[in-house]
């Protein structure tokens, strides 16, 4: 439960910077998912066939699976891009203000 402990503190670390910097990846979804797509594509795929072919053992998590991906693992390959798409609209957002304050 510590593993998914960690990734809800990312989601809420991360959050004030849809809520107060205005990034808006949460306010759009459609595009959020698109994003997402291939990334889950790719390593839900490799971790599946990684898992499969014993190349990659995994204890001491809760035990709930999708097929043979442990849901921790689905749950990563959610948030972490979540949070770095958030973190980069919210440096880009700023940036103009960065550039601004600098020739002043």
């Amino acid at each position: 439960m510590l593993y998914l402990g960690v990734m809800a503190a990312c989601v809420v670390i991360t959050l004030p910077l849809e809520l107060l910097i205005g990034a808006r990846v949460y306010a759009r979804p459609r595009r959020l998912l698109l994003t997402l797509l291939p990334i889950l594509a790719v390593f839900v795929t490799w971790d599946v066939l990684a898992i499969h072919a014993h190349f990659w053992v995994y204890r001491h998590l809760s035990g709930a699976q999708l097929g043979n991906l442990p849901i921790e693992e689905l749950v990563f390959f959610i948030v972490i891009p979540i949070c770095s798409l958030l973190t980069f609209e919210a440096v880009r957002r700023l940036r103009p203000r960065w550039f601004a304050e600098e020739a002043r």
